[in-house]
């Protein structure tokens, strides 16, 4: 393998190995679980994430099964953009997503790490989709709906809001999100302080 070659692959193991990080840091999993989860020791999982050992596709949709992603995720390459952008900017058409399918909820990464503080998640919602149980974020959060109309149930208490309208919410609360439309889709731009 020529110098260039080389480059180029320890620097896509470096880039999927940060992915895998911060997904899994952001879904509390631990590298022990990991490791019991692929059949591989906690040694080689963490030597993927720092990049220093390769990948086979299927080790890496072993992966991608104990975070919950499509092994695509991984492939929405940063290698378009250019190096001082990387940990700040997030253009447009390389957002990393996920989707939920099965729910009808469309999840788009605008931050450029899974692993700060600080995340900016963009949310769709198909026409009808209503929120399952209620969740409880470990640090706070705030909402902006974007277009559309969304349900919001903060404890026992439910709000209808409408695009331009916001709101937080505060690691004690439960909560429940979902298009209050059964017509038009409904989109909220999230900003998350803490856990995801």
């Amino acid at each position: 393998m020529n110098k260039d070659r080389k480059e180029a692959a320890d620097n896509e193991n470096l880039r999927i190995g940060r992915q895998i990080r911060d997904l899994r840091k952001a879904k509390n999993i631990t590298l022990v679980e990991m490791a019991e989860s692929i059949q591989r020791s906690v040694g080689y999982v963490s030597q993927v994430e720092r990049g220093v050992s390769s990948l086979p596709i299927p080790v890496l949709q072993a992966i991608s099964d104990v975070l919950d992603v499509q092994i695509s995720w991984f492939f929405h390459s940063d290698r378009e953009t250019p190096l001082n952008e990387l940990n700040h900017i997030v253009r447009k058409d390389f957002r990393r997503s996920l989707n939920f399918s099965d729910s009808g909820i469309r999840e788009e990464l605008l931050s450029p790490q899974l692993s700060g503080q600080l995340k900016m998640i963009l949310t769709t919602f198909a026409p009808g989709i209503r929120s399952g149980e209620p969740r409880k974020m470990k640090g706070e959060e705030g909402g902006l709906v974007q277009s559309g109309r969304v349900s919001l149930w903060i404890e026992d208490n439910r709000f209808i809001l409408n695009a331009g309208d916001s709101f937080t919410l505060y690691g004690d609360e439960n909560y429940r999100v979902g298009n209050a439309s059964d017509t038009e889709e409904a989109v909220v731009v999230w900003t998350i302080i803490g856990g995801y």
